[in-house]
């Protein structure tokens, strides 16, 4: 009986940690499930098909993204976002970090102080080129920096039609440039005939490199792709206390010294009337000489 209980006891014992061993697999296998939808709903906000390079096609994709987010902290969020693009090959053709004041007012604490409170907001514009095939690793590094996504517009333009084009025209005009230069050495003997034949090489070969710096320049916008971000964050507002003007009455002498003041100034008001008086001395003198020729002569 001994050994049938030590048996029974030994097999429950196993069927309890085989139930548990099964319990943990199915709660690991939740989790990871949980947070492998998780990743791909956050992903799924940030990623894109336009933004991804396609395996093993022909096709030529310039492909753009304009995207506008409010962070948290926009010159930390900027540090961010230029050491994923340093790190990724990538590099910042435009940066416009800036602060734009709302609201400002000032109100007076003291009779000596007052209080300047200022509304401003933080923005950056900010223009970064990046390699095609890392367009998606940059857009995903944004997942932790964005508190709200205002809009993210990312455009693929397919330019296959127009580089095969170009490469064409390329040829028409080099097979063109190598006729004329032909038979300006050949047959070109009248000079007029040569200039009018050189003019008319000249414009083909300009047409020719019109078309090279075209395909180098849509080469370049096909392997870089340009991305222009704004960001801003909440306002803020900054409170300064400073030191206000002095009021100029706390320098005005006393009633005392005013009148004083005035009685000197008052003192030399007269003496300037006096010494003008006395500058018409001459027109006093003749006056009073004619008045007395007039009462002697005239009179009588």
């Amino acid at each position: 009986m001994k050994t049938i209980s030590k048996i029974s006891l030994a097999i429950l014992i196993l069927g309890i940690a085989y139930s548990c061993k099964n319990a943990s697999e199915s709660e690991n296998a939740n989790a990871t499930t949980d947070y492998a939808t998780e990743a791909t709903a956050d992903k799924s906000v940030i990623s894109s098909n336009a933004a991804v390079e396609p395996k093993k096609t022909n096709r030529k994709f310039i492909r753009t993204a304009n995207l506008q987010y409010k962070v948290k902290n926009v010159a930390q969020t900027t540090y961010n976002i230029e050491n994923t693009t340093a790190k990724i090959g990538g590099f910042v053709t435009f940066k416009e970090l800036k602060s734009t004041i709302n609201d400002k007012s000032e109100t007076r604490v003291s009779q000596d102080s007052i209080l300047e409170t200022t509304k401003f907001t933080v923005e950056n514009n900010i223009t970064i080129r990046v390699p095609n095939t890392k367009l998606d690793t940059l857009l995903s590094s944004f997942r932790k920096e964005v508190a709200f996504l205002d809009f993210r517009i990312i455009k693929a333009d397919d330019v296959s039609l127009q580089l095969l084009s170009n490469k064409m025209a390329q040829k028409r005009s080099s097979s063109t440039e190598k006729r004329v230069e032909k038979a300006i050495d050949d047959k070109g003997k009248k000079l007029n005939q040569i200039i009018d034949a050189e003019d008319n090489l000249a414009s083909k070969k300009e047409a020719n490199d019109a078309k090279t710096l075209e395909n180098l320049s849509m080469n370049d916008q096909v392997n870089f792709s340009t991305v222009n971000i704004r960001l801003y964050q909440r306002e803020e507002i900054k409170n300064e206390l400073y030191a206000s003007e002095k009021n100029i009455n706390k320098y005005r002498p006393h009633l005392g010294l005013q009148i004083w003041d005035s009685l000197k100034t008052g003192w030399f008001m007269l003496e300037g009337i006096i010494a003008f008086v006395t500058q018409l001395w001459a027109l006093f003198l003749i006056a009073f000489l004619s008045w007395i020729g007039y009462k002697k002569f005239i009179k009588k």
